[in-house]
């Protein structure tokens, strides 16, 4: 299996509005730059956030960094025209809120018909209606350009009248499904902010949960946070150690058509060397991507 990977551990949300951010960002270490034209910016500032992201992204200068924009819904008085700006930009992804089931990304993938046909669909999964419908959203990926889930933690822990836990107790079972969801379509999936930028000890407890959990990687608030995300979500060295040795035995002629083999003194199998394919992939992207 062949893997075309660009690496996503660390997404950052910047606002729009804030020119200085969007100059420093096409300096930092992170995979993904957000830039944000919704929570991030007041309404009166809406009009001249969307123009100055615009005219960001057609600068450009962002390097091999992912360029996202996050739009205002479609039901906000802004979101039409925001979706008309991002279907005409050269970016990677268009980020919608607060999606509810599958006939939202109908809509959304509707108002980007004009984009090139590269741009993706992601959307963020933070209400209580989306929870109950996770897979219904992730199986809209089959008939539009929907590709990404990401974690809107804050507001669905308001909408749920959640309490802040350190552990995150109360959203594990929601981040376990929407990630199983998001899989099952081959979607790529980001866990949630962490709010408290000056406890990088706490980020990297909860950045680990996500990778335990599973998630490709994690949005940020601060460019802080970029560091010790990247350092979590990247491979190990035995990671890619180990990774290596799968592939190289599975490449022995001895071992050419067998489902399972022995290697030190353990059972493995094809889905195995799937993962060590992927590893190796994501590693070789994170080291393309040093200067």
């Amino acid at each position: 299996m062949i893997y075309e990977i660009r690496p996503c551990r660390s997404a950052l949300y910047l606002p729009a509005s804030n020119p200085r951010a969007i100059e420093k960002a096409r300096t930092l270490p992170c995979d993904a730059v957000i830039l944000d034209l919704e929570d991030a910016v007041a309404p009166e500032m809406k009009v001249a956030a969307r123009m100055a992201a615009v005219a960001a992204f057609v600068e450009g200068g962002f390097g091999h960094r992912l360029k996202v924009l996050r739009v205002n819904a479609l039901d906000t008085e802004w979101g039409a025209d925001d979706l008309a700006a991002a279907a005409t930009l050269d970016i990677d992804a268009v980020l919608v809120p607060k999606v509810n089931g599958p006939e939202d990304i109908a809509r959304y993938d509707a108002a980007l018909a004009a984009a090139q046909p590269g741009l993706k669909l992601w959307v963020m999964i933070e209400t209580c209606l989306a929870v109950g419908r996770l897979q219904a959203i992730a199986d809209a990926a089959r008939t539009t350009r929907l590709a990404g889930f990401v974690m809107g933690t804050n507001d669905l822990a308001l909408e749920m009248r959640s309490r802040t836990m350190a552990d995150r107790a109360n959203m594990l079972p929601i981040l376990t499904f929407a990630l199983a969801a998001a899989r099952s379509r081959g979607l790529i999936a980001l866990d949630g902010v962490c709010n408290d930028f000056s406890d990088l000890d706490r980020f990297r407890v909860e950045a680990e949960q996500g990778l335990a959990l599973g998630f490709d990687g994690k949005t940020l608030i601060h460019p802080a946070q970029i560091g010790p995300c990247n350092a979590v979500f990247s491979p190990t060295e035995a990671e890619i150690a180990r990774a290596r040795s799968i592939t190289a035995a599975f490449a022995m002629p001895e071992h050419a058509g067998k489902g399972a083999i022995r290697l030190d003194g353990r059972m493995v199998e094809r889905l195995h060397l799937v993962e060590a394919e992927r590893v190796l992939a994501v590693a070789g992207a994170i080291d393309g991507q040093k200067p």
